[in-house]
């Protein structure tokens, strides 16, 4: 994959990812009490649709990192390792809750009754996403693909998710703002992480074309 393609997918995936996130977010917070399995499964659909979406931002990040950059390689395939790994828990914990909800025969608070998401989607998650975006952040920064604003604010996102972490020792009422499954370890991570990729993916677009190179006109070459 050339620098210029790979820059056009990893921007491409990151706004759908982010547009994802965007959607979900405010699902969460229709209802006051335990909401309607329509409304738990469609935001675990939209969320699944959004990790599948970081699943490629993931990897296309990688591609672009190696083909600018060769030595910094490796930046690029611990982040790509480490995204795969936080879409892979918090897909882990939204089939937990949906195969909660289709089981009750009544309507349930996922995020309150199973039990079992509450450090998959918290804690854990927020360690792995801030090794993502900390890894990130340097690639940026050391082979300067993206303007400087993309790599000191995935730092800066990074340690407001690593502040987050000790959120499992705080209970499990979502309505607390530093709880296990809170408002704020979960749903405001959430949301300024989908606000930081959508920009993230508009800037990667609009640098496929800023940095490629025109081909020589025949002319030229004679």
């Amino acid at each position: 994959m050339t620098e210029r393609g790979a820059r056009r997918l990893t921007g491409l995936a990151g706004i759908l990812s982010a547009a994802a996130l965007i959607v979900e977010v405010p699902l969460y917070f229709l209802y006051s009490g335990p909401p309607p399995d329509s409304n738990v499964l469609a935001r675990l659909l939209v969320g699944i649709l959004a990790l599948a979406f970081l699943i490629v931002f993931a990897t296309a990040f990688r591609e672009l990192v190696k083909a600018a950059s060769p030595s910094h390689e490796w930046v690029g395939t611990l982040a790509f390792a480490s995204g795969l790994v936080y879409a892979t828990i918090t897909l882990v914990s939204s089939g937990l809750e949906a195969g909660a909800v289709i089981a009750a025969d009544h309507p349930i608070d996922p995020t309150i009754a199973v039990t079992g998401t509450y450090i998959l989607y918290g804690t854990i998650g927020r360690v792995m996403l801030a090794l993502f975006l900390i890894t990130l952040g340097y690639g940026v920064s050391r082979t300067n693909l993206l303007p400087r604003w993309t790599g000191r604010s995935a730092l800066v996102l990074a340690a407001a998710n690593l502040a987050f972490v000790p959120s499992l020792f705080f209970g499990n009422n979502p309505a607390h703002f530093y709880a296990a499954n809170g408002w704020g370890t979960t749903a405001l991570m959430g949301a300024i992480f989908s606000y930081w990729l959508l920009g993230l993916g508009i800037s990667t677009c609009r640098s496929a074309n800023h940095n490629s190179t025109p081909a020589p006109s025949p002319a030229l070459q004679h």
